[in-house]
């Protein structure tokens, strides 16, 4: 894969889920309905991503990334949340029109964000 420094970071960090998981221990629903929103979510942020590095909108693509960074906070995306929040400070100093790659690193590591994640909900 990768050789990015956020591989170091684990795809989903157990004790985020545990906390969640706590809120409400005898019913999943809770973890489950957060999970689906966030995987029904992400896809549009990226969408965001995408459209403002192509129209040059610094504004909403950093917008976009600090919205995919906290969601991937909340769940505990530990590589995702590194991603985002790489691409989100790399903004305010690069050219957006440079993150092509880093726009297609995000959506391979949200891919095997929501792979995990399915499994647990």
């Amino acid at each position: 894969m990768s050789s990015n420094s956020s591989s170091s970071e684990p795809v989903i960090d157990a004790e985020a889920i545990d906390n969640l998981r706590a809120i409400n221990p005898d019913d999943n629903s809770f973890l489950k309905e957060i999970i689906g929103i966030f995987i029904e979510d992400t896809p549009a942020r990226i969408a965001e991503l995408r459209a403002a590095m192509t129209s040059g909108d610094v504004t909403a693509f950093s917008r976009a990334a600090h919205s995919i960074k906290g969601s991937s906070s909340n769940l505990g995306a530990a590589r995702l949340r590194a991603q985002a929040e790489r691409l989100e400070h790399d903004s305010k100093s690069q050219p957006l029109a440079s993150f092509v790659q880093g726009i297609a690193q995000l959506e391979a590591v949200f891919a095997e964000t929501k792979a995990e994640l399915e499994r647990l909900g």
